[in-house]
């Protein structure tokens, strides 16, 4: 069983940022893009999110939106899926504690920070949002969701 103490070895192994905003749940800055991911060690799961954008009040075509991501989270996204949360369009994973270790870790949260970066503009662009910058709309409230 991996412990909150085997985890912040992971992410030092990994040479991430993190700061521990609350109990068991770390703000980590990925490696290559820098955007913040969320990983909370919480029972016998490992939680990994990351917010992606806000979804805008309204789609021109909101049918080729939601099947863009399904067909990305078949094709292209490797671990973890997008997904909708309180208005947010979020890609997250869930490993178990039990058999976690370090090379699971680090494809789960690399592939969530691929697929983030690889996939934003095509995703902006079907939702009618201009494309200013991949993490002009992600940030330290990740923490709190």
């Amino acid at each position: 069983m991996v412990t909150r103490e085997d985890l912040e070895s992971f992410l030092i192994r990994m040479d991430l940022e993190y700061d521990e905003v609350d109990e068991g749940m770390y703000l980590v800055q990925g490696r290559n893009s820098g955007l913040p991911v969320v990983v909370h060690h919480a029972d016998a799961l490992l939680l990994i999110r990351m917010k992606v954008m806000d979804l805008p009040e309204s789609m021109d075509d909101e049918l080729a939106f939601y099947r863009a991501l399904l067909e990305l989270n078949a094709t292209d996204v490797v671990h973890g899926a997008y997904g909708l949360e309180n208005g947010e369009l979020i890609i997250s994973d869930t490993l178990e504690l039990e058999t976690l270790d370090f090379h699971e870790l680090r494809a789960s949260t690399e592939s969530i920070e691929l697929a983030a970066t690889s996939h934003m503009e095509r995703i902006r662009a079907l939702a009618g949002v201009a494309q200013e910058g991949v993490a002009d709309d992600t940030g330290a409230e990740e923490a709190e969701g």
